[in-house]
């Protein structure tokens, strides 16, 4: 993404063949509700799944876009980190894909957090010795899978859910060089100083403390966080390009479409913050990359707006399969074939996780950004907030235009929009694990 401290030769020839999206977003940033949200097209208040809330229920599994694939005959593949359970009840943590794993044709998942050591993820083990780092053996995993699809003669599909680069950073050593003298610049919304025009309520969590707890504070440590950090995308890249280039050997690169995409995103000291969850860019803006092979223009970009629950409908689009209407998420592929294209007019961006001072609903446009804040604590000077992003013009969040009059009629055709998906969680939202009292958290009441 242009960024040249940064090292990614294989995703590199994805996006010179195919079409790189610069405005998209996981509509919930954080592991387990976004790779929900991926899997089955749905905004996390009708998944009803993320931690602190629950399982993805079975109803939601059903209409996945693995179980449809199967059902049209296509063989299914997973590897990596699941990130959630499928189950109708709560209380089975730490036991993810246990149920879903039964709907693939080839499973190579782990539960929980998984383990950058392959040896310690149990699907894995047989890839241990020749990749003890997990990036690469899932690498090694969808290779085996996608030869078994080609001696079967059958159409396939492969999700891999990489655990990298997630904390704890534990970087391949294979890839020690790769980074050794490198001097990470930092971008111009680093540091406290850069956060403090945001709403009081993005600093009651953990993403506050974290830039310093995890050395973002400092020169020395920043730079050994960065360099870690990259280090396992790196790995990511590479393992990318062993599929690469065993789909070029099996003769099969022409007809296999990839889409590269992440489940959050992460600060890295911008505006004083670390890790991800909250709803400004570094938290919930996400690479996608999609190569078509069929597409004659190569090397495009879009600025066409586009979420995480796009992906499912995506790939139930490029297989012929009918989209389920309850699907939140639009097929991007008229944007492939055409990056001036726009298939949706706004998308949210949902933080019901952790403290209920960062719970918030976030609302954007092609332009803007609106963000409601409803957590009110007047003994501690808390009051609802909103804010108002010019994401064009001003891409690092510098300044909040919601209490500039030049803005009103932006202000209030985002409170429009908002209110209007607040609507949908109400009416379309499930009514259990904890979703239905945002209904009325949600709703703008600002003195």
């Amino acid at each position: 993404y242009g960024n040249p401290d940064v090292k990614t030769p294989n995703i590199d020839v994805l996006a010179d063949n195919g079409v790189l999206f610069q405005r998209h977003y996981n509509t919930t940033a954080i592991c387990m509700a976004s790779r929900a949200n991926v899997m089955t097209g749905q905004y996390e208040y009708k998944t009803g799944s993320n931690f602190d809330h629950g399982s993805l229920g079975t109803k939601q599994w059903s209409t996945s876009y693995p179980v449809l694939l199967k059902k049209e005959g296509y063989r299914v593949g997973f590897a990596g980190k699941f990130g959630f359970s499928v189950s109708d009840t709560n209380g089975v943590w730490k036991k993810e894909g246990e149920v879903a794993k039964h709907d693939f044709d080839f499973y190579a998942g782990s539960p929980h957090q998984t383990s950058y050591k392959t040896i310690e993820n149990k699907s894995m083990a047989k890839y241990a010795k020749e990749y003890p780092h997990s990036t690469r053996a899932y690498g090694a995993a969808s290779i085996d899978f996608i030869n078994e699809s080609v001696q079967k003669g059958e159409p396939f599909c492969m999700s891999v859910f990489f655990k990298a680069p997630h904390k704890p950073a534990e970087p391949d050593p294979v890839f020690d060089s790769v980074y050794k003298n490198t001097v990470f610049r930092k971008l111009p919304n680093y540091g406290r100083e850069a956060g403090e025009h945001l709403a009081k309520q993005s600093r009651m969590g953990r993403q506050y403390p974290r830039f310093v707890e995890w050395g973002y504070d400092k020169d020395e440590t920043y730079q050994e966080e960065l360099r870690k950090y990259n280090q396992l995308i790196y790995g990511v890249d590479y393992s990318i390009g062993m599929v690469m280039d065993e789909l070029e050997k099996l003769k099969i690169d022409d007809n296999t479409i990839i889409i590269f995409s992440s489940d959050n995103g992460y600060f890295n000291g911008s505006h004083g913050l670390g890790s991800k969850v909250l709803p400004y860019e570094e938290g919930a803006r996400t690479p996608l990359i999609i190569v078509d092979p069929r597409q004659k223009n190569k090397d495009l970009k879009t600025s066409s707006l586009t979420g995480n629950v796009d992906i499912t409908a995506t790939i139930l689009d490029y297989a012929g399969v009918n989209i389920p209407t309850i699907y939140d998420g639009i097929s991007f592929a008229p944007i492939v074939e055409d990056p001036k294209k726009q298939i949706r007019r706004s998308l949210p961006i949902i933080q019901v996780w952790g403290p209920e001072e960062t719970h918030c609903l976030t609302v954007m446009d092609n332009q803007y950004k609106y963000v409601y804040w409803y957590y009110k604590d007047e003994e501690r000077g808390i009051y609802p907030t909103e804010e108002l992003f010019d994401i064009v013009n001003d891409s690092y969040e510098m300044v909040n235009l919601a209490s500039q009059s030049e803005y009103n009629s932006q202000l209030t055709a985002m409170r429009k929009l908002y209110d209007t998906q607040l609507d949908h969680w109400k009416n379309s939202g499930v009514k259990y694990n904890g979703y239905e009292k945002y209904g009325s958290l949600f709703t703008r009441n600002l003195n």
